[in-house]
């Protein structure tokens, strides 16, 4: 990091992505999840070169920040924004959680007959993963710490840059082979 550089103090206010079915994210994310819809704007603006009417809703992830989703009025902008048409595993959202919480909702998830393949759980060995797709294809995933996660960061952070370097020169040996075999 560049010496001149101080770590700044900042926390997510909201990620944004946007949906075809806003009732169905609502009832994903509040009554499975158990994220709060916390507010709904219905908007009108003038935006890249039309105006276009749209609303937003977002639901407090716990500590203040939001997941906000999208859904326009007019079905052209709808097309035009999204949601994208080919989801991906490596795009994501990733939530900490405890593991009452995943627990909670990998059966609340069950319950509502949410499983494989829109469903799975990865050991990245630092963490340990649920992943799901929410009904706007966006993954999402909920993930509960190694109890020895801050010596396991402390030792990553010290060799962050040269991995950075080892990487980038061509060298993708994999670094987690603790882990992923």
């Amino acid at each position: 990091m560049n010496a001149a550089l101080q770590q700044i103090d900042s926390k997510l206010h909201h990620n944004a992505y946007i949906t075809e079915d806003m009732e169905a994210v609502r009832e994903f994310y509040e009554d499975i999840i158990g994220y709060k819809l916390v507010a709904t704007w219905a908007e009108k603006a003038e935006l890249f070169g039309k105006e276009r009417t749209y609303m937003h809703c977002f639901f407090d992830i716990g500590d203040g920040s939001c997941l906000a989703f999208f859904q326009f009025a007019d079905d052209d902008d709808q097309k035009e924004f999204g949601p994208e048409l080919q989801p991906s595993a490596f795009r994501h959202l990733a939530m900490k959680v405890d593991q009452e919480t995943q627990d909670g909702i990998r059966d609340r998830l069950a319950a509502a007959g949410i499983a494989e393949p829109q469903t799975y759980i990865l050991n990245h060995g630092y963490c340990y993963s649920l992943y799901v797709f929410d009904p706007s294809g966006l993954l999402v995933e909920f993930t509960v710490d190694h109890e020895d996660v801050d010596n396991i960061n402390a030792a990553k952070q010290e060799t962050a840059h040269a991995d950075l370097q080892k990487w980038l020169a061509g060298d993708h040996t994999p670094n987690n082979t603790q882990f992923h075999r």
